[in-house]
Parts: C-alpha cells; structure tokens; sequence
C-alpha cells in the first residue's frame, strides 16, 4: 500500500432510504437542492419531495414523462417544473397558489425568481425555443415577455439577485433585470459538440460570478460595473472572464468550493477486452482555478449504478450552499459527497497506519470529533509500536496515553511481561499520582534482579522507597548476596534499601566496607553519630580530610577526648586529628598537646615549629628533650631562646647551622648586648663571619667594637665594601637624628606658642563657680564687698584666704587639686582681686 497517498477531500455515501425505491422503478432526471430538503424529477413524469437522509416527504404527479427541471426559491416554499411534454406548473408548496401551462414544445428549463414568495418578485422564465419571462400582473394574471429567442433551443438557465444567466445552442447570455439589458455574449468554444449530448452547466457562486463549464472547457465570470465615462449606449455592467482552462474530459456538473471548483466529469476509456470506446465512471475533481490552468487537489473516480450505459447529458450535480454538501444525480443512483471531517481524518490516518498524526489530529480537534476517544487511539498506536517490536516508543507513549488510570497501566504491564520486555517499560511507570499496586514495581525489580545489576540499582536510586514492599526485596538481594557476596552493585544497593528502612547502622556499615562516597552523608543526615563512635579508624582511614572535619564539627556528639582514644593505635591519624584541631583552636585540646611533641616530630616535622611558636600549654622541657634527641636544630634554638639559655641557642646556631644571617638575627631578636658580644668573639676568627657582622652589625653594636679587636693581617672578603656600608649607615643614622631633632624642636615650639595663647586668654567667673576648697560660691552674695579669688589655668577656683600659705620660697603657687598629680602647664596661678 502506498504510504504517500494523499488524503481524499471527499467522503461520498448514498442518498438512500425512499430514493433506493424510487430508482428500482424510476429513473432520475433532475434535482435541485434547498437547505431544508431535496426536489427529485423522474422520467416519468413526478417529482419527490426528501428530506436530507432521502427520505420521501412528498410526491407530486406532474406529467407522464421526463421531467427536465425543477426550480425552487430561496425559501423553499415555492418550486417551478417543467416537463418533456411542455407542461409547466409554479405552485406553492405550502400555499394554493399555483399557475399552469402547456406549450407545443417540450420545456428544458424552468427558474422562479429567487425571491418568489415576495408579492413584487412573482416571476419565473421558462426556456424551450424561446426565453420567456411571465410575471403576475392586475387580478394575478400572468403576462409572458419573450427575452430571448432564435438561436436554438434554450438548454439550461440560473436565476441570482437582479441576473439571469442562459445558455442556447450558440452561448451563454447574462440578463440584468433591473436595466432589461443583455449584458454578455459568452460564445461556445467547441461547436462540433452537440448541445442536446452535452449540455451546458452553469453556477453562480456569488451574486456576480458565474462559472460555465461546457464540453471540456471552463470559464468564470466576473459581472462588473461600468465606469460612468464608458457609458454612452452600452450596459451599464459587463462581464470579464477572470480564469479560462480546459479539462482532460467533458463536464458535467460544476460546484464551488471556497476559491476551489468541484467539477463532475463523464468519461470515455478504452476498453482492453474490445478494444472498443465505453463509458467509464465519472470522476468528482476538486481543482484550484489559475487564470490559465487549474491545480488538481484531488480527484475520485466514483462507481455509481449503470454508469456503463450513462451519456454526459444523464449526469448533474447541485450542491447545498453553506454546508459543503454535493449530490450527484445519474439516472439509477443519487451519491451525496461532503467535505471529509476530522473524525474522516483520523478514520484516515489509521487505516494509514498513521497512529502519530492520528493521536495528535484527536487531541487538536477533541472538542468536536464524535466518532473517536483520544484513549482508543492512544491504545491502538501502543498496540501497533508492540507489534513492530518498538518496545522502548510504545512505553514511552504509554506515559502521555494511558495518564493516570491505573487499570490501564496495570494492564500495559502484565502485556508488557507477556513478551519479556519489562524492561523497556519500567523507566516510565508513573511513581506519583497515580501510584500502582506494589506488586507492579515488585514484578519490575525481580525482572532487573535476575538480569541486570546495575539497572536494578538504577531503579532503586530512582524509585521511591514506599512504591514496593522494602522487606521483600531487602531479602531478594540477600538471596543474591549469598551467591556473590562481594558484588558492590548489590551491596550498595542494600545498603540504599536499609536506608529507606531506617535501619542506618546496617547501611553504615555496608558504606564503610565499600568506602562509598555517600558515608558522610548518610552519617550527617541521619545523625548517626552514636554509630560510628567504633568506627571513627574505618572512616579516617576512608577519608581523613572529611572524617576530621565531621569530627571537629560534632564535638558536642563525640568528644574530642573520645577519638583520641580511638585512634589511639593509630597515631599518624591521631596527628592528623590533633593537628587540625590545633589549627581551629589552640587551647582546646591543651591536654594533648604535650603528646603532639612526639606525633609533629614524627609525621609533621615542617609543622614543629610552628606549633612551639603557637602552643601556650606546651611543655618545654619535654620539647627541648624531643628536639634534642632528633636534633632538630631550628626547633631547639627556639627551644632553649623561650627558656631564657639564649646563650646556648646562638652557640648551636654558629656551630650547627654555621648561619652568621641567623645568628645576626636572633641576636637582634633578642636584642641583649651580652649576646652581641659572644657573637663577635665566636666570630673574630671567621672572616667570613666577619663580613657579615661588619654588613648588619652598624645600626646595633658599635662597629668600632668589632673593627678594634680584627687581627692585623687577616684578611676579610669584601672588607671595603662592609666598611663603607657601614659609613653609610652611619651617615644615615647622623642624618636621621639631625632631622629628628629639628623635627622635635619645630613640635615644641608650636605646642609652646600653643599653650601661651591658651593662658592669655580670660575665665568666666560667675555665681555658678564654686571654691575648691570651701565648696561655697565663689563670688560673694554682696557685690559691693571686696573680694580675692584664685583661678588657675586648669580651671579650679579657690577664695585666696582658702589656699594653704606657700612652704617653699617660691612665689608660684599651684592647684591642689592638679598638682596631687601632675604638675603640669595648667597649674600656675592667675589672680582675682576686687
């Protein structure tokens, strides 16, 4: 079957019901189509009624012979016919109103105005040799106007609005019955045709375009309004053929659709058996108009009754405006084509086996498909995906179809393991609204158990655990254990599963023999702290770094003193502990730290001597004991320097390390002129001491120390240049103190000028002051009284008769008060007298 064939547009039924018993014993002539029912002509002569599944509402018995049209109005009520044997009658079907008349000839046609049921719009056209118009006049009589007459007989006629379209054996003519002036002459192309054989068809779309399709070619019209310049005696429309094509066979009926043009054509084929001309089934085609061509969209070849005996002549098409709705009437069968909807669509693409676009087409379109359910076809395309072995796509779809209706899901399942392929669904199992039976996932996890470690653990991470029964499978993994006890897969996977059972201490301890990453974790998490105090060597031997940081930050849950005892047989790790516990606090753990002597000198000898320097409960005795054994110099030196033996620490500096730049500096450090001199005298001998104590020794020790006790004779690397570094220096020293002393004096005399500017300044004495001495007002209550106050310069006031009489030959007196602490600027004495 052919994948990429398109669509149809068309789905086609029989009109059935009262039209199959008609045609059993009639045959179909016309028949004109109204929204609210159908008019159906026979040869013989009546003319039926239907409503729109083709049941027969109505019969009228009109002629003993063909009927040839039927015309109704637009609204329905009022319907023309004509006949074989020139009988016409226009009659109201819901009224008596009713008009009749036989001519000599027979009548092809018959058109009532559309608006017939209006008083001022009674008129029809009949069309034989001539085109008549009859219109009711004065006491409802009918008066006939001939429109058009001598070129052959009329064969088809289309009344809209204001305009009458007409087609003789000669062309097709446009009426405007406003103006009662022929506004066109569209001339038959193919004359070698007959017109009796193959008739014209004719249609309006809209109220100003007609379609004609006559013999194999097409034209559409378009009636246009004439510019007023363009007047003079011509209509006041005229008519453009705006699209003009040909097609592979003879037309039969036309129809629009949209911009699109639905066109019933008859066709002739050879026949392979007789090799002999036959008739073959018409074909319905849907074709998009170009102004010189058209595009197929789509065309049907469609098996109607008798078509083998059927002229171009016995087929008609009408069409139901609004609906999309087109009849295509031959002699023996009505075939009703309407426009495919989506639930065509989606019939379509499942015969197809298009299950994809099906589904998605369905969920667009839910609100208005009838026939489908979205679950049905959800299901079928699951079904199809496991038939063409796409396991993984059909569970996938399974997730989107199937939703949240646990039956459903159950039974996929079960489906699912039928074919062993449990597998391929278990990624997608819905573990959250809904949830399904625990037996569900159990099935699953025993499927990957047997088979498949790692997406059994894979599983387990990603399920939670509440989905199964934990026991059930715990004991699975047991069993499994049993016959490789070493897996890893499977004992981290238990150990995840003792996790979601809250027995933690089980877990631990498969996460410790594994050395998994996620120990800590679990511990923190949990707060299983109580758990791992016999386990505190396992985790560091695991990871030291996170083991101590873990320890350090939950003191509070296991002492400090309790991992050191732990890891008592363990002292390298017990260094490591102590040390960053150290480096957090020193004070914390001061117990130990005459123990971390021993560890640093063991395991960390470059992190010693920082630890002496920091450690302020650090026994000295025993460090210098440990340093000294070990002859770790630099830490000994430091050693016997904090012991106040500085002597002896910058002998083993000169002798141990032979280091003048160290020696200098330690002599510095301490900063004890003693210690320079057993620094000169060890270094009198070593010219290369020398020079190094001539370099720096100048801003210490006098150099003329060192330079008087050099032996005559010796001789000394770069001796001029360290005499005149230390010149130089000794300049600079003289230069510093000269600007010092300026400095100094600039300052004084400043602060000096200062001071006198403050006490030349006068005091406020008023009533609010009060006598150091006597605590009583200053100033007198009577002002007229004479008084003396003394008022020093740092403010405290005495009356002169309180102040104690001066020992000292001196004339300066000071305030009691200040000079009980200093003497200071503010003290001398200024006096009040009144």
């Amino acid at each position: 079957e052919d994948e990429s064939e398109e669509e149809p547009k068309l789905k086609y039924e029989r009109l059935s019901n009262g039209v199959t018993e008609i045609l059993q014993k009639d045959a179909a002539s016309c028949m004109t189509v109204h929204e609210k029912f159908l008019a159906l002509g026979t040869h013989y002569g009546k003319v039926y009624l239907l409503d729109v599944q083709g049941n027969i509402t109505q019969k009228f018995d009109v002629s003993p012979v063909k009927i040839n049209q039927i015309s109704l109005d637009e609204s329905g009520e009022h319907m023309g016919v004509c006949s074989e044997d020139g009988k016409v009658q226009v009659f109201g079907l819901y009224s008596v109103e009713e008009f009749h008349e036989t001519f000599d000839c027979p009548i092809k046609i018959v058109a009532v105005h559309p608006h017939f049921v209006r008083s001022h719009f009674k008129q029809f056209v009949t069309g034989g040799k001539k085109l008549l118009l009859y219109e009711r006049g004065w006491m409802n009589r009918w008066k006939p106007s001939v429109l058009h007459e001598g070129e052959g007989n009329i064969r088809n006629v289309k009344w809209r609005g204001h305009l009458i379209a007409w087609a003789n054996n000669m062309g097709v003519k446009i009426l405007d019955m406003i103006s009662k002036q022929r506004i066109t002459n569209v001339p038959r192309d193919d004359i070698s045709l007959r017109p009796d054989m193959y008739p014209c068809s004719l249609c309006w779309k809209d109220n100003l375009t007609l379609i004609i399709g006559w013999g194999n070619s097409v034209k559409i019209c378009s009636v246009k309004e004439r510019h007023a310049s363009e007047m003079r005696d011509l209509p006041n429309r005229y008519v453009e053929i705006v699209f003009q094509f040909d097609t592979e066979f003879y037309i039969s009926g036309l129809a629009p659709l949209c911009d699109q043009l639905v066109i019933l054509s008859y066709v002739k084929e050879i026949s392979e058996k007789t090799e002999v001309e036959c008739c073959a089934r018409p074909r319905l085609d849907i074709v998009q108009p170009l102004p010189e061509s058209c595009e197929e969209i789509s065309s049907d070849a469609l098996t109607v009754r008798g078509f083998q005996e059927n002229e171009c002549r016995d087929y008609h098409l009408e069409y139901s405006e609004g609906e999309s709705l087109f009849y295509i009437i031959s002699p023996r069968d009505v075939v009703v084509a309407k426009e495919r909807d989506q639930d065509d669509h989606i019939d379509w693409l499942l015969e197809k086996k298009k299950y994809e676009e099906a589904l998605m087409a369905a969920e667009i379109s839910q609100k208005t498909i009838k026939k489908h359910k979205i679950l049905d076809i959800g299901l079928a395309y699951i079904n199809h995906l496991v038939e063409k072995g796409d396991y993984d796509l059909a569970a996938r779809k399974c997730q989107k179809i199937l939703g949240k209706n646990t039956d459903l899901w159950e039974f996929e399942v079960y489906k699912f393991k039928e074919i062993g392929q449990l597998k391929a669904i278990s990624r997608y199992l819905p573990r959250r609204d809904p949830v399904l039976k625990p037996l569900i996932y159990e099935m699953v996890l025993h499927e990957f158990l047997e088979s498949d470690y790692e997406g059994f653990a894979t599983l387990i991470k990603e399920w939670p655990g509440d989905l199964y029964n934990n026991t059930i499978i715990v004991q699975a993994v047991a069993d499994h254990l049993k016959k490789d006890p070493q897996n890893r897969t499977l004992l981290q996977t238990l150990a995840e599963l003792y996790t979601y059972d809250q027995r933690y201490g089980r877990a631990l301890e498969i996460y410790l023999t594994l050395r998994h990453k996620d120990v800590f974790q679990l511990i923190h998490k949990h707060n299983l702290f109580s758990s791992i105090k016999d386990k505190i060597v396992l985790l560091m031997d695991f990871d030291s770094e996170k083991a101590v940081d873990m320890l350090l930050d939950n003191e509070d849950k296991i002492s400090i003193d309790r991992v050191v005892e732990e890891l008592e047989n363990r002292p390298e790790l017990q260094h490591v502990y102590l040390h960053k516990l150290f480096k957090r606090d020193h004070h914390k753990g001061q117990r130990y730290h005459e123990k971390q002597i021993s560890l640093y000198a063991e395991y960390d000898r470059p992190n010693l001597l920082p630890f002496l320097r920091d450690s302020t409960h650090c026994p000295l005795e025993k460090a210098l004991e440990i340093c000294q054994q070990r002859n770790f110099v630099e830490e000994t030196v430091y050693l016997l320097s904090r012991m106040g033996n500085s002597r002896s620490a910058l002998k083993m500096i000169m002798e141990e390390l032979q280091d003048v730049d160290k020696a200098i500096e330690f002599a510095k450090e301490q900063d004890d002129g003693e210690l320079w001199e057993d620094l000169i005298l060890y270094s009198i001998d070593k010219p290369p001491f020398i020079t190094g104590l001539l370099n720096n020794i100048g801003t210490h020790v006098d150099p003329i120390l060192l330079i008087h006790r050099i032996k005559e004779g010796m001789e000394i690397p770069n001796l001029r240049d360290s005499l005149v570094k230390i010149l130089q220096d000794y300049n600079l020293q003289i230069l510093l103190r000269e600007g010092c002393k300026k400095i100094l004096v600039a300052d004084s005399l400043s602060l000096l000028k200062k001071m006198h500017r403050t006490q030349m300044k006068g005091v406020l004495v008023d009533e609010e002051n009060i006598c150091e001495s006597c605590l009583s007002p200053i100033l007198p209550s009577d002002a007229a009284k004479s008084f003396n106050v003394v008022v020093f310069h740092c403010r405290h006031m005495f009356h002169k008769e309180c102040l104690p009489v001066s020992n000292t030959v001196s004339p300066v007196q000071f305030c009691n008060i200040c000079s009980a602490k200093h003497r200071g600027p503010g003290s001398t004495i200024l006096e009040m007298k009144k």
